[in-house]
């Protein structure tokens, strides 16, 4: 029987994403154990590799609307895997270095800003509206089951064939979702007399987000965690091997609470917002995300082990609520030729501040600790509660789906 359209784009994401999830462990270990990268340098590669979120999200968007869109998905996921592909191929040569992991993370980076809004956009185009928060938990829940698998998987492949021919997993994972990607059906594109002005179309997709009442908090709020966020992910190898001396395999399994956390959050998403709310239960999950990064970086020896897979799990559930609360509810209330502006606007600002937070969080590292780091931004989580609570959502049981600016308010 074929697969409809839905599952063959699922089955592409689940494969590159459980790639990435093995391969993502290999890369900041080439780092520390084949280049002894300090601090400081992680926080660069870490920054490297969200840095295009900054530079491209907004155009984005407005590529998006005019290219065929399963041409460019499978070109980029072909750019991402040569991009990986080098790191084995100059390790192989011995001229490897810190500065091509960055460069190799700045060109995934932009890859992957691409990519991500042209799925998100794709979504609404193959599933009922009805469906949309149903089939967005799923790709949630899938994703979790890649992290949860993924980093152990890694963390054994790391312990058995060493940090960087486990890359090499990662770069066929790209090369598979080419090819699923290249049976999806193509989609008509705006002829070239049809189409606005760039800066037009990127001032209308920014106009109604920050002016709009739901989604502008929610973007607000998604860049006070994504910046916690970035010093995670540029502090927890760092955290993890070198303070407290993890091996690859056990940092893998710790490293996989992270997908768990993911998977019970997808998982009761649904049934949680339709209890308290979807406005009560961004709130809720707020204030749980602030108690789950506050305990990531407690304890010594055993007990530090043990309170950085329960932080990372009560976090990630946490994190999925919100943001798969806030996706779905921006893929109803935009209309139709707004939503990869929509989304794009969203990303620029919110998955820019990662790049920002893996910067600082690198730089403080070296001065503090990477422990004294990860307490200072996990107190800093107590913004995304704080946020909510400032708007009108505070008000609300449901976030209504009414609620766009009137005309007048999103003229440019």
């Amino acid at each position: 029987m074929r697969l409809t359209a839905f599952w063959r784009w699922w089955a592409a994401g689940t494969t590159s994403h459980l790639g990435s999830a093995i391969g993502g462990l290999a890369l900041p270990l080439t780092a520390l154990n084949v280049l002894e990268a300090s601090a400081f340098e992680m926080g660069l590669i870490t920054a490297a590799g969200y840095l295009a979120y900054l530079l491209i999200s907004l155009p984005a968007g407005v590529i998006v609307q005019r290219v065929p869109l399963r041409g460019m998905q499978v070109a980029l996921d072909l750019i991402r895997a040569l991009a990986i592909a080098s790191v084995p191929l100059a390790w192989w040569y011995d001229t490897l270095t810190v500065a091509q992991l960055a460069a190799v993370a700045l060109v995934v980076s932009f890859a992957n800003v691409l990519f991500d809004v042209a799925n998100q956009t794709f979504l609404p185009e193959i599933v009922p509206a009805a469906q949309l928060q149903a089939r967005n938990s799923l790709n949630s829940g899938t994703y979790a089951a890649t992290q949860l698998g993924g980093p152990s998987l890694g963390g054994l492949a790391v312990q058995l064939l060493g940090a960087v021919p486990t890359l090499l997993v990662e770069a066929v994972s790209y090369l598979a979702s080419a090819v699923l990607l290249r049976t999806l059906p193509a989609r008509r594109v705006q002829r070239p007399d049809e189409r606005p002005p760039m800066v037009t179309m990127i001032r209308e997709g920014w106009h109604f987000v920050v002016r709009h009442p739901v989604i502008g908090p929610s973007m607000w709020d998604a860049t006070a965690t994504n910046f916690v966020c970035g010093a995670m992910l540029a502090l927890f190898p760092f955290y993890l091997f070198r303070e407290l001396h993890a091996s690859p395999l056990l940092g893998g399994l710790l490293f996989a609470a992270d997908g768990l956390g993911t998977i019970i959050g997808a998982a009761l998403t649904t049934r949680f917002t339709d209890r308290v709310g979807t406005a009560r239960g961004l709130i809720i999950a707020a204030f749980v995300g602030v108690a789950g990064a506050l305990i990531i970086p407690l304890g010594t020896g055993t007990a530090a082990f043990f309170a950085f897979a329960a932080g990372n799990l009560i976090f990630a559930g946490s994190t999925v609520v919100l943001s798969v609360t806030t996706r779905t509810y921006r893929m109803l209330v935009s209309p139709p030729d707004l939503l990869s502006r929509v989304i794009a606007t969203v990303k620029f600002v919110s998955w820019g501040a990662i790049p920002l937070g893996g910067l600082l969080g690198g730089v403080l590292a070296g001065a503090i600790g990477a422990r004294t780091t990860l307490l200072i931004f996990g107190a800093l989580t107590a913004l995304s509660p704080i946020i909510y609570l400032s708007t009108p959502i505070r008000r609300m049981r449901d976030l209504p789906l009414d609620a766009a600016p009137k005309p007048a308010e999103a003229r440019v």
